[in-house]
């Protein structure tokens, strides 16, 4: 092994960061914060690759000590170029205690952070890393909105139009479904028919309200119904496709490869939304954008849009990324860059996720 990839020293970081308003969604309820821990891998050679995940304000400690009492002794020393070998050692040095979970956010941001080290050492942005399909992405903006009135519903709607974006999306799970659809009509009325509308029930029903839902929301062209129900029901999710007559989408619950794997032929999606930060970093999210990939299927993604563009500017079968309304990207260089309706990709040689450390200070916690 060359000793210049040889790593030396793990930090992990863990910030706290209040939301601008309080945010709402069926099973989450009311989001105040949200958590980013940080790992900074050093090598012998000098080089620092900066890695990480978040979460919707809870378990961020729990990941931080995985990290630091569980991966870091076995990370030290190892060759930091070896970042598939390192990913599938990670994962059975603690798989005993989280196949999935907790676990794979920890292994996420190590893995992150190797690919950081990895693209600059190539010199190269991740998206031509990873296999340069294009500079750009289809993107749409995920808002967390369940608890916000109409008035206010409409504004936030209209404001991401007026940003530029051309595909949206709204919470679903009012106690009273016609509220739901009473929503999804407003808005539907105030984007007109060529925008891209999506709606997300977060788990909130049972399969049966859920593929009542379905045929009810049919007339209000909507590309997608995300997380319907509970994400363990593979038949539920195969029954609320063939019944409810709706493309489903899914997967920021699906915490391993295994999992997307059972969705995909056992249940059903039609767009499966991996996420870097929970599905084991990029080596994860590429192993499920590439089972995608062989079932004809496209892919998404869930959250954290300023490294998942790049993810998905590479993917030659890249449907749409949401922007999430975590805004971790206010905190870096380069915030969102949209262009004619598609999130550009950083040209810059790594992940293209550079923090701003002096606006994060503040919120750094001890862990």
């Amino acid at each position: 092994m060359s000793n210049s990839t040889k790593i030396v020293n793990v930090i992990t970081e863990y910030y706290r960061i209040p939301l601008p308003e309080q945010m709402g969604d069926a099973k989450h309820g009311i989001h105040t914060h949200f958590e980013v821990p940080i790992v900074k891998i050093t090598l012998e050679n000098g080089r620092e690759g900066v890695g990480y995940t978040y979460t919707g304000g809870f378990g961020g400690r729990a990941i931080c000590n995985m990290i630091e009492y569980d991966l870091k002794p076995f990370l030290i020393g190892q060759d930091a170029s070896c970042v598939e070998k390192l990913w599938e050692e990670m994962n059975w040095k603690i798989h005993y205690v989280g196949r999935g979970g907790i676990a794979s956010f920890a292994i996420s941001a190590v893995d992150i952070a190797l690919w950081d080290l990895r693209a600059k050492k190539a010199d190269e942005p991740l998206w031509k890393l990873l296999g340069g399909a294009n500079n750009s992405t289809k993107a749409y903006a995920g808002a967390i909105d369940l608890n916000f009135p109409m008035d206010k519903l409409l504004s936030n709607i209209q404001r991401y139009l007026d940003q530029g974006f051309r595909a949206v999306k709204i919470k679903l799970g009012q106690e009273r479904l016609e509220e739901d659809i009473e929503r999804v009509a407003a808005v539907r009325k105030l984007i007109g028919p060529d925008i891209v509308f999506m709606v997300d029930a977060n788990m909130k029903w049972t399969i049966e309200t859920a593929i009542k839902a379905a045929k009810v929301l049919q007339p209000y062209n909507l590309l997608w119904l995300e997380e319907p129900t509970i994400p363990e029901d593979y038949d539920g999710y195969r029954r609320i496709s063939q019944e409810g007559g709706m493309a489903i989408a899914g997967g920021e619950n699906l915490h391993t490869v295994y999992e997307f794997q059972n969705m995909i032929t056992r249940g059903h999606l039609d767009f499966p939304q991996p996420d870097a930060s929970n599905i084991g970093g990029i080596t994860g999210w590429v192993k499920v954008a590439q089972l995608a990939y062989a079932h004809n299927l496209p892919v998404c993604t869930h959250g954290m849009q300023e490294l998942h563009v790049s993810l998905m500017s590479a993917m030659p079968h890249a449907a749409y990324m949401e922007v999430h309304s975590f805004p971790i990207d206010k905190y870096t260089t380069r915030p969102l860059v949209l262009e004619n309706g598609r999130a550009v990709a950083p040209n810059t040689p790594g992940t293209g996720v550079e923090f701003r450390w002096d606006l994060l200070q503040e919120y750094k916690t001890s862990f």
